[in-house]
C-alpha cells in the first residue's frame, strides 16, 4: 500500500485529479498519440485520438476509486482522496459519467469501427473495476484494452481504416498483461485483506513478479521479432534493454513492498517499445 498521503486539505480540483489515476491515463494517452503520430493521423487525429483515450482514462480512473471507496477506507489507503474524504462520492460519480459520456463522440469522430473498438476498450477497464479484478480472470480487461489501443488508432486512417497486423494486437495483449500484474503487486497484501482474489492475488508475490517479467519481455520479443525482416543491431540491443527492464521491473524490494516502481518500469518498458516499433519503420496497416 503507498504510504505518500493526500493532504487532507487538498482542494477539490487536486483530489479530483489524484482520484483521477493521472499518471496512468497520461502515459496511455501519451503513447496512443505518440503511435497516431507515427502512423500518419495528422495533427487533427492525433488530437482526437489524444481526446478519446484520455477521457476514457479518466472515467476508468475515476470510477475505480468510486467502486473501491468502501475497500479503500477499510484498508487505510492514505493515498486515495474518495477514502481520506478529501473528494465526495458524489463528485467522482459526476465526473467519472462526464468523462465516459465525452469519450463516446470523441472516439466515433475517428470513425465508426474505431469508435467502437475504443468503447470495448473502455467497456474492458470498467468490467476490471466493477467485477473482473476480484477473480482469476482479472489480467483478460486489461490484455484485451491493450490489443485494442493500437486497432483504434489504425482504424482511424481514412480512407482504408485497416486493422494492425495481429502481431501487434499479441504484443499489446501481452503488455497489458505485465501492466496488470506490476500494477497490483504493491496492493496484493491489503487487497486480500478485502476479499480481492485477481490473478496476482492468486498467484502470490513471487510468481507474479515472474510472469510479469515474461509478458512484459515476450511483448518486447514480439514488436521486434515480428515485424517483417531482420530486427537488426537497433532491434536486439533494443530487446536487450527491454529485458533489463522487465527483470528490474519484477525483483523483489523488501525494504518498499508497497514502491510503484515496478509499475513505472512497466511504462517506461511501454515507451521503449513503442520507440523500438517507430525505428524498425515497419507499416502498421
Amino acid at each position: 500500500m503507498p504510504t505518500e498521503a493526500v493532504p487532507r486539505r487538498a482542494g477539490a480540483p487536486v483530489a479530483l485529479l489524484l482520484a483521477a489515476h493521472p499518471l496512468p491515463a497520461l502515459a496511455v494517452t501519451g503513447l496512443a498519440t505518440a503511435l497516431a503520430a507515427a502512423v500518419g493521423r495528422g495533427p487533427a487525429g492525433c488530437l482526437l485520438v489524444a481526446l478519446a483515450v484520455l477521457s476514457g482514462q479518466l472515467c476508468i480512473g475515476w470510477s475505480n476509486d468510486r467502486i473501491d471507496v468502501a475497500r479503500d477506507v477499510r484498508a487505510g489507503r492514505r493515498d486515495k482522496p474518495l477514502a481520506v474524504g478529501t473528494l465526495a462520492p458524489s463528485s467522482a460519480t459526476a465526473a467519472a459519467c462526464a468523462a465516459g459520456g465525452l469519450c463516446v463522440p470523441f472516439s466515433f469522430a475517428s470513425g465508426p469501427a474505431a469508435g467502437l473498438v475504443h468503447l470495448l476498450a473502455v467497456a474492458a477497464g470498467l468490467s476490471y473495476n466493477a467485477a473482473l479484478k476480484r477473480t482469476g480472470w482479472s489480467w483478460a480487461p486489461y490484455a484485451l484494452a491493450f490489443a485494442l489501443l493500437p486497432a483504434f488508432v489504425t482504424l482511424g486512417l481514412a480512407p482504408d481504416r485497416p486493422w494492425p497486423p495481429g502481431w501487434l494486437l499479441a504484443a499489446g495483449a501481452l503488455l497489458g498483461v505485465g501492466a496488470h500484474l506490476t500494477n497490483v503487486l504493491p496492493d496484493i497484501e491489503a487487497d486480500l485483506a478485502c476479499g480481492i482474489r485477481g490473478l496476482p492475488h492468486r498467484l502470490g508475490p513471487g510468481r507474479s513478479r515472474a510472469l510479469a517479467a515474461l509478458t512484459l519481455l515476450a511483448a518486447s520479443a514480439v514488436l521486434v521479432l515480428g515485424p517483417p525482416g531482420a530486427p537488426g543491431a537497433t532491434g536486439w540491443t533494443g530487446l536487450a534493454a527491454a529485458a533489463a527492464l522487465a527483470t528490474a521491473a519484477a525483483l523483489p524490494r523488501p525494504a518498499r513492498p508497497d514502491s510503484r516502481l515496478p509499475f513505472l518500469l512497466a511504462i517506461a518498458l511501454s515507451a521503449l517499445d513503442l520507440v523500438l516499433l517507430l525505428l524498425r519503420g515497419t507499416d502498421l496497416h
